[in-house]
């Protein structure tokens, strides 16, 4: 099926958020546009660029009238851990097994040759995520408008690419320009 992309209607969901507060797409979406990013966890270290990225980006993104927020895999404890150490001031959610990257085509599983290496540098997949199913999200970063359609989508295999910054908040203008039409 592949991943949801531009053009497509996001998949509405409902997750606990790190600080315990519940995030549901369509109810943020009645406030302003939504940049999704769906990230690996807190022990990657390319998704620890973007989300610092992310985070000197918030100002801007919230002047454009939309919320961002970040789904992983991890267990709550995990991700709250490491949203307070980033000092992240935005959404950070869990999303246990999977279950909402699945509906945005983005899962895959880390092939059995590579969890050894996993381990070797110190990744605990089951014990970060909660499951013994060694799948993670592919890295992606939607920006979503008021009606839940996607304008614009980063999905990437190779976890070291990821969207830019700019390029989220280009999106952004794009369709506050639009709305002012």
């Amino acid at each position: 099926a592949g991943a949801i992309g531009v053009g497509d209607e996001a998949p509405d969901f409902s997750l606990p958020g790190v600080r315990g507060d519940a995030f549901n797409l369509r109810t943020h979406l009645e406030q302003g546009p939504v940049v999704l990013s769906f990230y690996r966890g807190s022990w990657c270290p390319f998704c620890n660029l973007e989300l610092n990225a992310l985070q000197s980006a918030l100002p801007d993104i919230r002047a454009c009238g939309a919320s961002l927020v970040a789904v992983s895999p991890e267990l709550p404890d995990n991700a709250l851990g490491h949203a307070d150490k980033l000092a992240l001031d935005f959404d950070v959610l869990t999303d246990g097994g999977n279950q909402v990257a699945d509906r945005y085509g983005l899962v895959m599983t880390v092939p059995e040759s590579l969890r050894p290496l996993y381990l070797q540098w110190g990744i605990d997949l089951p014990a970060a995520n909660g499951d013994d199913s060694h799948r993670l999200p592919v890295p992606a970063t939607y920006v979503i408008d008021t009606s839940g359609v996607v304008r614009a989508a980063h999905v990437e295999k190779d976890y070291t690419r990821r969207m830019e910054p700019d390029a989220i908040l280009d999106a952004l203008r794009a369709l506050a320009a639009r709305r002012a039409v």
